[in-house]
């Protein structure tokens, strides 16, 4: 006989309560095997493919795509003994039964030591971190089940729509909750959807548009804020207001480290190695953070203490579809300036396809945000949470720059660095955006250090 299994929503990172159902992988009908993805959901901290734990036959959907779920509600039925060849297993608990699937925890790096120190000369403590491990879901025994009714979505409404038409909502930035479809059953059609974007929508969507508080005639779109771009605002506004930032500004000519990148694009080591000004401004950060700590550090509140990091976790700010994401290279300080240039290729290829995990963004110790590459000279960062300094790189360009009494044109940068006065001071502030200058205006400066 049939013996079906509910495949809950796992917290796929510590401490989510929720995610939106993206894209199923499979359909009713599908044979899966073990680990195979299933589904792709967006959590506050990123996109995510979720594998099931069992193989078998899937025998229905319990969300649809764009659908908000919690975390443990399920949100597919698959029949795990199509065939009827196994006995039905014994009825077990009902806590046995919801340990059916443990959730998801992403990798984590490895051990670190880090040193805390207490603010008013209290003598260092070392901790050590433990790495959180992948935690494998294992199927138990369980009952024969029924399937059960979808999950509701928050707002109770689940407006009726297929697939390609939830798409076509969601990237034109109409919320199918404000429609009423005009196809038979009130099914919402891809035309609806492009009347409500084009504010043209027809008299009985109109009405509910207008019921939901949207006039379409003020040619305004509103789009739910979560995922992703939640998690920014939210962690952005607590960084901004609990640590006072100071920001300082260096202007430099990087005529030589541009001239420099162009040897090594022409060197045999360097050889299909995509070298940027964002890989000599990673090593230039690693550089001057062992010269200056104090930027490589993070404020305590709970302990009142300042903990100093004996390793450079780099945060790179990536712009992707979904918004603002800070993926980590890990342990960036003990990599050779060819290993950099490809581990950030690798990092922000996976960020723009949206693939970066949540356990790639975690454990940062210091950021870089690269602005230039929108043509932007400056700005002034919002420190990432958990971290006290981010580095602002603006765009190089043609400058006239006085060069030994003369007028020349160089290639001029300009660096802003925000850090948190708590743990970095002015001087300690001005010596790293300096250091990092020196590297950047002179490679050759790197072997000095």
């Amino acid at each position: 006989m049939p013996e079906y299994k509910h495949f809950p929503l796992a917290d796929t990172a510590e401490g989510l309560t929720e995610a939106d159902i993206i894209a199923w992988q499979v359909k009713p009908g599908d044979t899966v095997t073990v680990n195979q993805i299933v589904v792709e959901v967006e959590t506050a901290k990123a996109a995510v493919e979720l594998p099931i734990p069992w193989a078998g036959v899937v025998t229905e959907l319990l969300v649809e795509p764009g659908q908000t779920v919690e975390v443990g509600a399920p949100i597919l039925t698959i029949d795990v003994d199509p065939g009827g060849k196994a006995a039905p297993a014994a009825p077990v608990a009902e806590e046995a039964a919801e340990e059916e699937m443990k959730p998801l925890v992403g990798y984590g790096s490895k051990a670190v030591v880090t040193q805390r120190r207490a603010r008013k000369g209290a003598a260092p403590a070392v901790a050590v971190a433990p790495a959180p491990v992948a935690v494998a879901p294992a199927p138990v025994a369980a009952a024969p089940v029924a399937p059960v009714a979808p999950a509701k979505p928050k707002g109770g409404y689940v407006p009726l729509a297929k697939p390609p038409v939830r798409k076509l909502a969601k990237d034109l930035g109409v919320d199918l909750h404000a429609l009423t479809g005009t196809a038979d059953g009130g099914v919402i059609t891809r035309d609806d959807v492009h009347a409500a974007a084009n504010g043209s929508a027809a008299p009985a969507a109109v009405q509910s548009v207008v019921d939901s508080g949207y006039d379409p005639a003020t040619r305004e779109r509103r789009v739910p804020v979560k995922g992703v771009r939640k998690a920014t605002a939210a962690a952005m506004v607590q960084s901004a207001y609990s640590a006072p930032h100071v920001t300082e500004f260096l202007t430099i000519d990087v005529t030589p480290m541009m001239e420099f990148r162009e040897k090594l694009k022409k060197s045999r080591e360097f050889a299909g190695v995509k070298v940027t000004p964002l890989t000599f401004a990673a090593k230039a950060v690693c550089l001057a953070a062992k010269r200056t700590p104090d930027v490589n550090a993070v404020w305590d509140e709970a302990a009142q203490e300042i903990v100093y990091k004996d390793y450079v976790h780099l945060g790179i700010a990536a712009a992707t579809p979904r918004g603002l994401v800070v993926p980590k290279v890990r342990d960036a300080d003990s990599m050779s300036l060819k290993e950099l240039a490809i581990a950030l290729t690798e990092l922000t290829d996976v960020a723009r396809q949206g693939k970066t995990t949540p356990a790639a963004m975690l454990g940062g110790t210091i950021t870089i945000t690269n602005v230039g590459v929108f043509g932007v000279d400056t700005g002034t960062p919002i420190i990432n949470p958990g971290e006290s300094a981010i580095l602002c790189l603006g765009a190089i360009k043609d400058t006239p720059w006085v060069v030994d009494g003369e007028i020349k044109v160089r290639k001029v940068l300009q660096l802003s660095l925000s850090f948190d006065h708590r743990v970095v001071d002015g001087q300690q502030g001005s010596e790293f955006l300096a250091d990092v200058g020196a590297l950047l205006a002179d490679p050759a400066v790197a072997i000095t250090y």
